[in-house]
């Protein structure tokens, strides 16, 4: 993997606003703060937003060793991770936002990339490169007619401008797996919005498989992406159409696997 990267041959340093998340991450949260907390970013231009639901565990304890690196915090019981999300979104003030899960790094690099891309070019939202069992990359919002697997992943990979974010809203908390991907799918389908992959060595961290996502199971999920996409005024029959064809062509591809 290359760690090398192109410097940011500007003098303007946007401000970055970064949100965590987080319920009982008393394991992983220091992880987490460090890997922003200790970004090669002026520090003046990061600011650190972590909104705990009410942990019982150690992480309070945790993070009020890390709070005067901190803009914002509160640990108090919430309606979920996207609700959590929206009032973090409250306190930004950055021109850019990213969001990074408590179980989830940043690279130390990671905020200098994403810079020196809204910097140099005219986008809204960003997708980095993000190491997982290996690095996944890019970008395809041509795909999105028939699945939402067109990007590497919401936490460590996302960063959109505050006044895109602002345009079009907060995540929908009536979709409890996929807010994330309702939101993306709004910024897609909206061409005023222009969003972009960096090149696939600009990895912006790792992202922890066996988070609370890995725990959705494959029909709930696929559900609520209905759901989605009916809610964002798609054709009943389509989108029924193609989750049978995807689940057949799913199931076909375990079967097949199975034989080699």
């Amino acid at each position: 993997m290359r760690k090398k990267i192109n410097r940011l041959d500007t003098k303007h340093y946007p401000k970055i606003s970064i949100i965590t998340v987080c319920l009982n991450s008393e394991k992983t949260i220091l992880r987490c703060m460090n890997s922003v907390i200790n970004q090669k970013y002026p520090k003046n231009k990061i600011e650190y937003i972590l909104i705990d639901g009410g942990s019982t565990d150690k992480t309070v304890e945790i993070i009020k060793k890390k709070e005067n690196k901190i803009k914002y915090w509160h640990s108090k019981k919430d309606k979920g991770i996207y609700d959590a999300m929206n009032i973090g979104l409250k306190h930004c003030t950055g021109e850019i936002i990213g969001i990074l899960n408590s179980d989830d790094i940043f690279f130390k690099n990671t905020l200098k990339i994403v810079a020196k891309y809204f910097n140099k070019t005219k986008i809204d939202y960003l997708f980095g490169s993000v190491y997982k069992s290996r690095v996944y990359h890019n970008f395809f919002p041509q795909k999105l007619w028939y699945t939402f697997n067109i990007y590497p992943s919401h936490s460590v990979s996302f960063f959109i401008k505050n006044k895109t974010q602002k345009k079009i809203g907060k995540y929908n908390i009536k979709f409890n797996y996929s807010a994330d991907r309702d939101l993306f799918y709004r910024l897609i389908k909206n061409k005023n919005y222009l969003g972009i992959s960096t090149k696939q060595y600009e990895v912006f961290g790792k992202f922890n498989m066996y988070g609370a996502s890995s725990r959705v199971s494959f029909f709930k999920k696929n559900i609520e992406e209905i759901k989605i996409r009916l809610s964002n005024g798609e054709n009943f029959f389509k989108v029924i159409s193609i989750f049978f064809i995807y689940i057949n062509y799913f199931f076909l591809k375990k079967i097949l696997s199975f034989f080699k």
